[in-house]
């Protein structure tokens, strides 16, 4: 089950902004998660060495009931052949190195945002985009090429949507927007100063702000109606720019491929209608 999966990526996610407390047994459920899912919260308290309260508020840090639902997404994990490593790409990489490091990134970065993302927020988001009468997508540099992307794929299926790439532009338009508006705002940290001030003037207007961030607490998650989030496990040298830049397309594909499909008949028509008429000026 999909549900039951996910605590060694929250995890890796998490460990840099837990308390200490939290992080001592954070880095000792990593280092030995087996014998996590096979202990109480006071046998892993003693192996960790830290206190019974220390588990409970790194549960809740973590986004779980309790103790018992990080076991079972923690077992989840361990059922799966995958590796919640990312490998970093070194001096003088062979080829192959590279071609292999890379691709393995992306994929483990698509892998482990299905385990964090929540399909009910999905839910919601789609629900908002298919209500909405104008679709504006908003991010800065790499996230505003996610924010591009998402606008051309919804622009085909007759959504009418924005995206500006000057930083202006995006923040003028969010000042106009309605109630029967919805932006999706992007920044891989959460706290991009420009895409957050566009989430709040949306939301002065009464438009319905979606978000698209890395997985924890962040501002923009924060102040979004619906927060849609990634993995975030990747080192500091690739500044959530490769593997984290793909996990953010997937999720833009979930959503554009959601509204499709619920006017299947429509959409179709919409494609191949643009796909005519490109290939006549080809």
């Amino acid at each position: 089950m999909e549900g039951m999966k996910g605590g060694l990526v929250r995890l890796r996610a998490l460990l840099d902004d837990l308390t200490p407390s939290e992080r001592k047994i954070g880095a000792y459920i990593l280092e030995h998660p087996q014998e996590t899912v096979q202990s109480s919260v006071a046998q892993l308290s003693e192996r960790s060495g830290g206190s019974p309260a220390a588990i409970i508020r790194l549960c809740k840090s973590l986004g779980v009931a309790g103790f018992q639902e990080l076991k079972l997404k923690i077992a989840g994990d361990l059922q799966t052949s995958e590796q919640y490593q990312y490998t970093e790409i070194r001096p003088q990489d062979s080829m192959e190195s590279i071609i292999q490091h890379v691709s393995s990134n992306n994929i483990q970065s698509v892998k482990d945002t299905v385990h964090i993302l929540d399909p009910r927020l999905v839910e919601q988001a789609v629900n908002l985009l298919h209500d909405a009468k104008r679709i504006f997508f908003y991010g800065v540099g790499a996230s505003n090429l996610i924010a591009l992307d998402a606008h051309y794929k919804f622009m085909r299926i007759n959504r009418t949507s924005f995206s500006f790439a000057d930083p202006h532009m995006q923040i003028s338009s969010a000042t106009t927007l309605r109630e029967d508006d919805a932006v999706v705002c992007i920044s891989y940290s959460g706290e991009t100063s420009n895409v957050i001030s566009c989430l709040k003037h949306a939301r002065e207007g009464g438009a319905a702000t979606i978000s698209i961030t890395k997985w924890g607490n962040n501002t923009l998650s924060s102040l979004a109606d619906v927060p849609l989030m990634i993995t975030s496990t990747e080192s500091d040298i690739r500044s959530g720019a490769t593997s984290s830049r793909i996990a953010q397309l997937n999720v833009i594909d979930i959503l554009y491929l959601a509204i499709a499909s619920r006017d299947y008949n429509q959409s179709v028509q919409y494609l191949e209608k643009s796909r005519q008429a490109i290939l006549e000026h080809k």
